[in-house]
């Protein structure tokens, strides 16, 4: 897409949705839609439901900025209808966003493409519940959903096994729990930004995540010169893998006592939240990239066929 035409571009940012990160989407959606105004793009809202289709061939927009998070606007079903529409969007295509979501795959292709990962297996809920289908101390969480939602951590001391709530799928992903300190790093394009380094007081759970003062961020991350580097290879390593394309975050956990050895990738978001707090669009300022520079780039980078 071009600015230079007479006539700014119109954008339809996707937002809200379905998911259990609707709120959060929300916000992204409003952050990215203020920005572009900015930048005098022509901006219309759109909150996703059941008659997405219609929506869009009503709006006729130049280009689609998805700030969907969570099932069905970030694992390809979103991005399907967007391509059979013909309109350009953001963000990677259907088949790297379906490999990211599915947690367990992306993992199978993480190791494939060398990069290090933690055991992890898929199973049952009522197994879960029922007895350590893993040796303490692991992480339960869905396979196919972000932001920490429905995430359970199990410690050595823990009288039992986890009493997943109701709303948990029927199956799940049990994964090795990796200690040390929370790094991530945003790819933009073929350019890995900087390191971030996470700093909460417990787990960095949805809350840590979105809330105001639920964490703190150290950018770029006071680590060594090694492991930044490795952070940044890796990152975009697994961007490239997994086929992405636009923005991507990769998470890590780096354990200080062995050193590179101790840097295990935890999974690759590609549609990293744009809320005040989010980590990618704070990345970028780091860098010198304004979040409203942010938008805009990823609106120019938007495509058919991702």
């Amino acid at each position: 897409m071009g600015t230079s035409s007479r006539t700014p571009p119109k954008v339809a940012v996707l937002m809200g949705g379905p998911s259990a990160e609707r709120e959060v989407s929300l916000n992204s959606g409003s952050a990215c839609a203020a920005a572009l105004r900015e930048r005098n793009y022509r901006v219309v809202e759109v909150d996703a439901g059941p008659d997405l289709c219609a929506v869009l061939s009503d709006l006729k927009p130049d280009v689609v900025l998805n700030c969907l998070h969570g099932r069905w606007g970030e694992d390809g079903c979103v991005q399907g209808l967007l391509e059979w529409m013909g309109l350009p969007y953001t963000h990677s295509g259907v088949l790297s966003s379906a490999l990211a979501m599915d947690k367990q795959r992306s993992k199978d292709v993480f190791r494939a493409y060398g990069l290090p990962v933690v055991e992890s297996i898929i199973a049952k809920s009522d197994d879960v519940r029922k007895s350590h289908v893993m040796a303490p101390p692991y992480v339960v969480k869905p396979n196919n959903e972000g932001s920490s939602v429905g995430v359970y951590l199990v410690g050595e001391e823990n009288n039992g096994p986890p009493q997943l709530d109701g709303d948990m799928p029927d199956e799940v992903m049990v994964e090795a729990f990796a200690p040390g300190r929370e790094l991530t790093t945003t790819v933009m394009g073929d350019r890995a930004l900087t390191v971030t380094d996470i700093i909460t007081t417990g787990w960095y759970d949805y809350d840590a995540k979105y809330k105001e003062g639920g964490s703190s961020h150290v950018l770029p991350a006071d680590v060594p010169s090694e492991i930044f580097d490795l952070c940044m290879d890796y990152a975009l390593r697994a961007h490239n893998a997994l086929g992405c394309r636009g923005v991507s975050r990769t998470d890590f956990r780096w354990d200080e006592s062995k050193g590179a050895a101790g840097l295990i990738l935890l999974e690759t978001n590609t549609q990293p939240g744009m809320t005040s707090t989010s980590l990618s669009p704070e990345q970028g300022e780091a860098v010198g990239i304004s979040f409203p520079d942010f938008c805009a780039w990823m609106v120019e980078d938007a495509s058919c066929s991702r």
